[in-house]
């Protein structure tokens, strides 16, 4: 198992173009604030050394660099990675969907779509392969995320609240807090979730579902 999440390639946009993306929208986003590679740094709490590289293209950030960062400049990973909805309906073809993790058994995280920040929603599928997790230190207050199972179980872990979401049921889940996703089962998990991070706008009792 492993924290370690990098651009990948299959399915969907391959990884220099990815990369190339996130260095050119990253730098464009930057120079718009008129903020030095320093201040942005400091903002974000990501090295100097990791902003260069990934502004060159030669750097796979993870995901948990791609928010810092966006967060810190006031827009949605789906900015800095191209996938962002246009104000009017917009088709985001499959070659350009990122996978922006990959598991140590080939399981994958893509983001298929998103609204530009800083209030914004994403939609992502995942795979995971038996034994695989993903852990997050948390998403700013406010953030919720919705999950439903397609195939296999998952293990959702919030705080110190566990769930075991079987195929064909949902979960809602305030992940302001660590909280991982895991496949403990036998089998391949499969599920969708969309994030919505709405900077505390979003009340514990509006949570519920229908």
């Amino acid at each position: 198992m492993t924290n370690k999440v990098n651009i990948s390639t299959d399915p969907g946009a391959d990884v220099q173009t990815v990369s190339q993306a996130v260095a050119t929208r990253l730098k464009a986003h930057r120079k718009r604030q008129k903020l030095s590679l320093d201040e942005l740094s400091r903002r974000a709490g990501v090295s100097k050394g990791m902003l260069v590289e990934i502004e060159k293209g030669s750097a796979n950030p993870s995901i948990a660099i791609l928010c810092k960062v966006s967060a810190a400049l006031g827009v949605s990973v789906s900015d800095i990675v191209n996938v962002a909805s246009a104000p009017s309906v917009h088709l985001i073809e499959n070659e350009d969907i990122a996978t922006l993790w990959t598991g140590p058994g080939g399981g994958s995280a893509r983001l298929l779509a998103g609204t530009s920040g800083p209030d914004m929603i994403e939609l992502w599928r995942w795979e995971m392969q038996p034994g695989e997790r993903f852990e997050s230190a948390g998403h700013p207050p406010g953030t919720v995320e919705l999950f439903h199972v397609e195939q296999g179980q998952l293990t959702l872990r919030v705080g110190e609240t566990e769930l075991l979401v079987a195929a064909g049921c949902s979960a809602v889940a305030r992940t302001d807090v660590p909280h991982h996703y895991a496949n403990e089962g036998d089998a391949r998990l499969v599920f969708s979730m969309t994030v919505a991070e709405l900077h505390g706008r979003l009340s514990p009792e509006g949570m519920n579902g229908p």
